[in-house]
Formats: C-alpha cells, sequence, structure tokens
C-alpha cells in the first residue's frame, strides 16, 4: 500500500478510534436531543444558515466515518429543521457523505481486493457494469445491507461514481423523509403516552412499508420496459410451454404437471433428449461391456489359468441399443401424457414473451399463448472449424452409437471425459486408439496427480496420450490413408487413423428458437445468460440445462429444471435462488474419477487456504480382494477444522462413493461425523471413514501422545513423570522429524 493510502487509513483509524475511545456517541441519543431540542431549535431560528451548515458538515463526517449515529442525527434534522428542510439536507448531505466513504474504499482498498480475488469477482463486476444502478438503487430502498456497509462494499467494484451518488441520493429519499418525519415528531412530544401518537407511528410504519411499495413499483416498471411492444394477451392457453425434452426439460414438464398446471412439452427430435439416446445411457452400456472384457483379461490375477470372450462388435452396439429402448418408456410420450403432460413433436419458436409457435412435421404451424416458458433446448457436439476435418468423415458422441463395425485405428481429439470415457472402452474392444489433446495433460478440471493416473492407466492398456499436441489440420496421403497433422512444441506430429471421434466438449442449442426476436442476451461461454432464478430477462421466461448451466450434467440439469419450473408457475409469489453449492460429478474411465466441491488447483488459484488428507486405496481390504487395489480419496478441509471444502475420489466405483461426502457438504457435516459413522466390512465404502480416520490421527500431536503413553504408564502402576521423562528424546526427536517432512513438503 502506497504511503499516502497509510496516512489516509491511519486518519481514519484515529478519528474512529477518538470516537469510541472519548465516548462521543453520548452525545448522539434520543434523550439529550429531546432535552437539547428548545436550545438546539433556537440557534437554528437565530442563526438559519450557519446552523445549517455546521448541522450539513457534522451530517457528512459522520457519514464518511459510517459511525453508528446517523440515523439519530437523522431524526434531529426533523426535530430542529421541519420536514422540509430537514429532508434537503439530509438528503444531499448523507449522499455525499457516503460518496466519500464509497471513494475512501475504492482507494485503499479496491486495486488489492481485484487483484487478489478477480477470478470470483469477475461475475460481479459483469453485473455492476450492467445492471449497478437498479442493484444498488434496490439496496438503499430495502436495504439488506447496512447503507455503511453497501458504501464500503461498492466502493470495490466498478460501478461509477456519478451513478453510485445518483443511485443513492435517489434510493435513500424515502428512508430519509421517513426519518426526518419522524424527527419531527418527536419533537412534539410531552410525555411518554405521546410516543404512540398516531404520527409518531405512521413514520415508523411508513420507514418498513415504504420501501417495499417502491420496490414492488420497481419491479413493475422494470417489467413493464422489457415488456414494451410486446402485447400481452387477455387469457392464456397453457401455464408453461417447455421447449426440449432432455433431462431438464422432462424434470420441468413433469412438476408443472405435478401441481396441476396445464403443460406442453414440445420436442423437434426424440424424447429422452442426448442422456437417454446419445450420451449417459449409451456411454455407461458401451463401458460395462469393455470393463468385462478388461476384467477377462486380468483372469490370471484373480486365480483363473483362462478366460476368453468371443464377441462381435456390431452385437455390442445392438445390446446398447437394447439398454437405450429399456429405459426409453421412462421418459416416452406415453408415461408424461399419462402424467398430464401435452407432448408435442415439432419445432418450437417464441414469438413473444407470451407465445410459442409450434410447427409440426409436415410444416403445419400451431401458436400457444402461455404464462410462462422453459427453454430446455440442451446442448450439442463442438465441431471446430479444422481444416479438412469434414473431409475426413467425422464422427460425434451423438453419432458414434451407428458404428456397427470397429475401426481398427481410432484417432480422439479430447481429453475430457467424454474423449477419455470413449478412448479407454474402444482400445478395450481392441482398436488401436489414439488420444490428442492440445493441453498439458487429460482431464484438465481435475489435479494434475489425477490426470497422471489416468493417463498411465491408459498408457498400460495399450492407449497412445498425446498430451499437448495442437491438431492443425487433416490430410489424405497417397493410397488415400488419411492422417492428422498436430503441432506439438513447434514441430509437426503425422497420425494416421481409419476414424476420428471429436470429443471437444458440447456448446449450448441457443439458436433457431426465438432468441434473436426477443433480445435475450447469450453470454460469452454460449449460454443463455440467466439470473439467479433461472429467469432470462423476461421474468417470464427461463432457461435451465445444458442451454444454461455451467456445468454440463445430466443431474444438473434437473437440478435446475427444478427451479426453472416452481420459479415459472409460482414466482409472483415466490421465487428460489438456484443453489450450485454442492456440485458432484464422475467420470467414468477405468478407474473412476469423482469429485464435489473444490480440489487442490481450484484452492490454489481461488487463495482458499486448506489442509489435505488422503488414504491409498491400495490399502483397502475390500480393494485387494476384488482386484481393485488402486487409487486413493483426497479430502480438503478448513484449516484446523473438520469442515469438508471438497473431496477427490479415484479408484473402483468412485461415482457411487462420492455420494457420502456429497451429503456431509450439503448438510454441514464433517469429518469427525464421518468418522463415527459405521460402515460395512469389507467394502469400498469404508474408504470413506479411513481417511476421516487420517484426518483425525494428524490432529494429535506429539506431546498429546506422549501424555496419553505416561497416563497409561501410572495406570500400569508405573510413575507417570519418570515414564513421561524418559519418553522427552524421543519426543523431541519425533518434533524434529515433523519439522524436516513439513520443510520437505513445502520445498
Amino acid at each position: 500500500m502506497m504511503p499516502r493510502r497509510w496516512l489516509l487509513l491511519v486518519a481514519v483509524a484515529a478519528l474512529l478510534a477518538a470516537f469510541f475511545l472519548l465516548d462521543l456517541g453520548r452525545y448522539l441519543n434520543l434523550e439529550l436531543l429531546r432535552s437539547q431540542q428548545a436550545v438546539l431549535r433556537g440557534w437554528y431560528e437565530a442563526q438559519p444558515l450557519a446552523t445549517a451548515a455546521a448541522f450539513f458538515l457534522l451530517y457528512v463526517a459522520i457519514a464518511t466515518l459510517s459511525l453508528p449515529a446517523a440515523w439519530i442525527v437523522t431524526v434531529a434534522a426533523g426535530a430542529i429543521f421541519g420536514l422540509l428542510v430537514g429532508t434537503v439536507i439530509v438528503s444531499f448531505a448523507s449522499s455525499i457523505g457516503a460518496t466519500l466513504a464509497f471513494l475512501g474504499s475504492r482507494y485503499l482498498f479496491r486495486d488489492a481486493v481485484q487483484a487478489r480475488f478477480h477470478e470470483r469477482l469477475a461475475a460481479v463486476n459483469r453485473g455492476i457494469e450492467r445492471d449497478g444502478a437498479l442493484y444498488l438503487f434496490t439496496l438503499r430502498l430495502v436495504p439488506l445491507l447496512p447503507f455503511f456497509a453497501v458504501n464500503l462494499l461498492m466502493g470495490l467494484t466498478p460501478i461509477r461514481t456519478g451513478t453510485f451518488y445518483l443511485a443513492s441520493q435517489i434510493g435513500m429519499l424515502l428512508h430519509t423523509t421517513a426519518y426526518v418525519y419522524a424527527g419531527t415528531q418527536i419533537a412534539q412530544l410531552r410525555s411518554v403516552r405521546d410516543v404512540f401518537s398516531p404520527g409518531l407511528l405512521l413514520a415508523f410504519a411508513a420507514i418498513g412499508v415504504l420501501p417495499l411499495i417502491a420496490r414492488k413499483a420497481i419491479d413493475r416498471l422494470q417489467a413493464r420496459r422489457v415488456y414494451a411492444g410486446w402485447p400481452r394477451p387477455a387469457r392464456f392457453d397453457r401455464n408453461l410451454v417447455v421447449i426440449g425434452a432432455g433431462s431438464a426439460g422432462l424434470v420441468a414438464a413433469y412438476i408443472a404437471a405435478a401441481v396441476r398446471a396445464r403443460v406442453t412439452l414440445v420436442e423437434k427430435h426424440r424424447m429422452g433428449g442426448d442422456c437417454l439416446n446419445t450420451g449417459c445411457v449409451p456411454s455407461k452400456a458401451l463401458i460395462r461391456t469393455s470393463r468385462l472384457l478388461a476384467s477377462m483379461r486380468q483372469a490370471r490375477a484373480l486365480g483363473l489359468r483362462r478366460a476368453e470372450a468371443d464377441f462381435d462388435f456390431g452385437e455390442v452396439m445392438e445390446r446398447v441399443q437394447r439398454v437405450v429402448a429399456r429405459i426409453e418408456p421412462h421418459d416416452s410420450v406415453a408415461r408424461y401424457s399419462a402424467l398430464g403432460v401435452e407432448c408435442v413433436q415439432g419445432e418450437a419458436t417464441i414469438r413473444s414473451p407470451w407465445s410459442v409457435e409450434v410447427r409440426a412435421a409436415d410444416g403445419t404451424p400451431r401458436t400457444l399463448t402461455t404464462r410462462g416458458i422453459v427453454i430446455a433446448a440442451g446442448a450439442r457436439p463442438l465441431v471446430p472449424p479444422i481444416p479438412g476435418l469434414e473431409e475426413a468423415g467425422y464422427l460425434t458422441s451423438d453419432t458414434v452409437w451407428n458404428l456397427r463395425t470397429l475401426p481398427a485405428r481410432l484417432l480422439v481429439l479430447g481429453g475430457g471425459p467424454i474423449g477419455c470415457e470413449l478412448a479407454q472402452a474402444f482400445a478395450r474392444f481392441g482398436a488401436k486408439v489414439v488420444q490428442v489433446e492440445k493441453l498439458p495433460r487429460l482431464m484438465t478440471r481435475e489435479d494434475p496427480e489425477v490426470s497422471a493416473f489416468v493417463a498411465e492407466r491408459f498408457r498400460a492398456e495399450g492407449i497412445e496420450v498425446l498430451v499437448g499436441h495442437e491438431a492443425k489440420r487433416f490430410e489424405r496421403v497417397y493410397g488415400g490413408e488419411k492422417v492428422l497433422v498436430a503441432e506439438c512444441e513447434g514441430r509437426e506430429v503425422r497420425i494416421a487413423f481409419d476414424r476420428v471421434l471429436v470429443a471437444l466438449g458440447r456448446v449450448a442449442n441457443t439458436a433457431g428458437y426465438g432468441l434473436e426476436t426477443l433480445g435475450i442476451p447469450v453470454s460469452a461461454a454460449q449460454r443463455i445468460e440467466v439470473d439467479e432464478f433461472m429467469a432470462t430477462r423476461f421474468p417470464n421466461i427461463y432457461a435451465c440445462g445444458d442451454v444454461a448451466s455451467p456445468y454440463q450434467f445430466t443431474h444438473v440439469a434437473s437440478h435446475t429444471a427444478w427451479y426453472a419450473a416452481v420459479n415459472a408457475l409460482f414466482g409472483s409469489f415466490r421465487r428460489y435462488r438456484a443453489d450450485f453449492d454442492v456440485i458432484p460429478w464422475a467420470t467414468f474411465t477405468d478407474p473412476e474419477v469423482a469429485r464435489v466441491g473444490l480440489n487442490e488447483s481450484e484452492a490454489k488459484a481461488k487463495g482458499i487456504a486448506y489442509e489435505v488428507t488422503r488414504y491409498g486405496i491400495d490399502d483397502l481390504d475390500r480393494a485387494i480382494a476384488d482386484g481393485a487395489a488402486h487409487g486413493f480419496v483426497k479430502v480438503l478441509t478448513m484449516p484446523g477444522k473438520d469442515t469438508i471444502l471438497g473431496a477427490t475420489i479415484v479408484g473402483e466405483q468412485a461415482g457411487e462413493l462420492i455420494g457420502e461426502f456429497v451429503t456431509a457438504m450439503r448438510h454441514d457435516i464433517g469429518l469427525n461425523r464421518i468418522l463415527g459413522t459405521i460402515h460395512v466390512y469389507p467394502t469400498l465404502a469404508e474408504a470413506n471413514k479411513y481417511v476421516a480416520g487420517n484426518w483425525k490421527r494428524a490432529r494429535v500431536t506429539c506431546g498429546q501422545w506422549t501424555v496419553l503413553e505416561a497416563f497409561q504408564a501410572w495406570r500400569r502402576g508405573e510413575t507417570g513423570v519418570a515414564a513421561l521423562l524418559g519418553r522427552l528424546p524421543a519426543l523431541f526427536s519425533d518434533k524434529r522429524r515433523a519439522y524436516e517432512d513439513a520443510a520437505l513438503d513445502k520445498a
């Protein structure tokens, strides 16, 4: 911090210290105001300008220093100057003082706070730049935070000074007027009984009620501005229209039907969306068969001389489709129609905030009016514009299920969850798989040790993992062979293949159904912009699932759909903020990788202090018996506490085991509670208890062990002091080793 900033900070601290140490607050209370009211009023009548100016400066100083006396001084203004003059003085003095406090906070702290927490404040900064004036105005009307806290916190944001001043002066005017009026009534008190006079009760009622009325008025004005130019129907055909019948759309429609709303679900392709038809279900069915093959190849390690499988890849893929077909009734038109949902096959286009046009396959249009709309349009595979890719005839996670012949050489572009799962599965069926990732490691959302663990397993199974390789172009060489030209450390690498699978993530479907017509914005990440209630810029249009959520998982799609549907149906009475605090996920490679909350990489990037506790699954009895003794459990906790910040599990059935940590984090259960919970023996779930045990043991100091040893010696009849003294050399040796280990870890 610069010297001038230090001087300013010291000066402010000195003034605050003087206020509290000298107990100056005793001069700012109702009793003193009542007793000195006549004197103060006399000063004003004798010297109106000087008294008003002195009061004005006093108020500015109190507001600037954020002293806890502003409200009584506001009341005093009414008692001394009356309603009109008092309101004018306080309105300008409070706004100027708030702005000075705002500027002081900005000068002293903003640069440091923004530099340290830039990533976490990015979304806040964007919101302030977009709607800062309205947000501040709302805080002034309905003070969720004390006014002084608003001044200081807003100084850390990029809101403009002029905007802050105007929003503050206008927003605080209602409160100011109410408090000043209360002061005029206090000036008329003659006895305790007068405290309950109608005028004073009205003043204090206004302090609480007027901001709420103003907030409602703002909401109405904002809604009228958003809906300007869009005629509202006199009546509606539907309570809700849901666009998209994937995981999010199905949940939204189900909720609407469950509360007896009239709901229409529109889907232009297949019910169930990506998860059922091209994502979670078929991929897990394929992985199941590939794991069986891998287990059979480990037969000798399990005591069998030989185990072989005769399979046809086409039959394996047919089995995948049978699994899809068996689950399909869960998401079918018949089931949802029976629940009360009108299911419509066709393309939906939002024509207005209250109408959706549905065009059937034969081109017949049909327009539905609706009170609410939920957009659950999902996402599609991202296909980059790499030269020659179209000519190479690429596959994606949507089209790979059409294969009936195993590619001899499969090139997988992408090292994320989809690419890793399918690369390992195809390799286990016998394809020669080359996986290309332009980043330095696979699965970059996980910790480096997790990436290394998975990559080592992949290479052991024959997968050629090429990280740090960026795909540049596709070519056909002599004889028609397909080749990828990739760049690695400035040199070109040529990779021959038969089929290429593009697994570079997914991009939200935001075009083709009317967002542009309504001016609903899309973020830089190509997702529909929604607020904390999953609402778009129109309060009756919501978006959920992959099209709006930052987490593209089926379970998160269902999670956001609940908020979107409930808020769309009941938002006029109560709305619920979407909760993304505890989001788990899993990658179903072998070993599986599952996580919830923070990992080490994220904690370091965000500057969050943490402690790490590990347990190696190679030590777990059940894992040894199953021939799955590999992997680990890693838990991040708050320093000195058992509060869980995040957990990562690498190993057999990690996706199942992570559930205990999800529950623990969701309900604020610490490692002590997990340690005290009985787990069935022998199970893989014991790993969660053992990592909690490791955490507990690490909290016991050498000195505590020594005291326990001395106590037990005393219980055996030995001299406790002698036993303790005899243990001291070992104690100091243990401490020395602990310090050496800590130094090595830090290095």
